[in-house]
């Protein structure tokens, strides 16, 4: 059974810009390792958003109970960064001038989903159970030796076999080219000895 809780954080005096930068790093991790990586982060915002995941997670373990849910079963489902109501300020400046600018805000919701103690330990179970089945199935070392000395003999026998055919192959060239040369001197030890009679 999957259990989803929520907290949210309205008004927050930090640009959603700004807050999404922190909220991507932290999105799908478990909620102890997304503390941990917010605690060491030099943002204003990562303060708000650590506040806002452990109050997620408190509200998990109040409405459902720690005996049903574990807090390190929790993850980081989804952050949601809204626009809140902008805020008009003023900068007075040199020779009565007053500028203007915008203090912006936002709108934070934190959303985290767990399995409970008893889906929890059912999945524990069956990794365990794939991890045994696949020592199980591992290859001993004996055997494992003597297929890699198999695929050694096989692998000399045949450089072996291609060593012989290109040493055959040289051999049949040599052999055509010292016919070829002899079958051309005697063709012009016949042509000239035809001058010969010629003359």
């Amino acid at each position: 059974m999957v259990v989803t809780s929520s907290a949210r954080l309205r008004y927050v005096s930090i640009p959603p810009r700004k807050m999404r930068l922190v909220a991507g790093m932290v999105k799908g991790l478990p909620v102890q390792k997304a503390l941990d990586i917010l605690n060491f982060t030099p943002r204003i915002a990562a303060r708000h958003l650590a506040k806002t995941v452990k109050s997620a997670a408190a509200n998990a373990l109040s409405t459902e109970g720690t005996d049903v849910v574990k807090a390190e079963d929790l993850r980081v489902k989804n952050i949601i960064v809204e626009t809140a109501p902008t805020a008009k300020r003023i900068r007075f400046q040199s020779m009565g001038r007053v500028y203007r600018y915008r203090k912006r805000y936002c709108h934070l919701t934190v959303t985290l989903q767990g399995e409970t103690e008893e889906a929890a330990q059912s999945v524990r179970r069956a990794k365990k159970k794939s991890s045994d089945a696949a020592e199980r199935t591992k290859v001993s070392p004996e055997t494992d030796k003597t297929e890699k000395q198999a695929a050694r003999t096989t692998k000399k026998a045949k450089k072996a076999a291609a060593k012989a055919t290109d040493k055959q192959k040289k051999a049949e060239a040599a052999e055509a080219k010292t016919k070829k040369s002899t079958a051309g001197k005697a063709t012009g030890a016949a042509k000239k000895a035809k001058k010969d009679d010629g003359e």
